[in-house]
């Protein structure tokens, strides 16, 4: 009764791991780049959440945007109000919805707005 199993050696845990941490990395990096560049809104990476953002801070995906630093993100994150370290994936609607709106240069009276006049 010596049975034996072989099974193909898959990746090891951590290797697997480090894979996926590199990828979330480099989505995250194109993403920070989109934003920069206005080829994508931060108000609808907000809203829709894409994948790359769930577990990005809040703070560090406002000052991915041009003109946007520390000072200008805690302003605007103490009108919420939401910690700096909240992260994309774990806000409600309700705070998705009041930050995009806050974001969104419809809201021309309010200078938060990334992109000028």
């Amino acid at each position: 009764m010596n049975a034996t199993a072989t099974v193909a050696p898959a990746a090891p845990q951590h290797m697997r791991a480090l894979e996926r941490a590199n990828q979330v990395r480099l989505a995250r990096a194109e993403l920070k780049r989109s934003v920069a560049f206005g080829r994508v809104d931060v108000a609808e990476v907000i809203l829709y959440c894409p994948w790359e953002a769930q577990s990005m801070s809040v703070a560090d995906l406002l000052v991915s945007q041009r003109r946007w630093g520390q000072t200008r993100c805690r302003k605007l994150l103490a009108e919420l109000p939401m910690s700096e370290q909240k992260t994309v994936g774990s806000m409600t609607d309700r705070q998705r919805h009041v930050l995009a709106a806050m974001l969104s240069p419809v809201e021309r009276g309010h200078a938060w707005s990334a992109t000028p006049e």
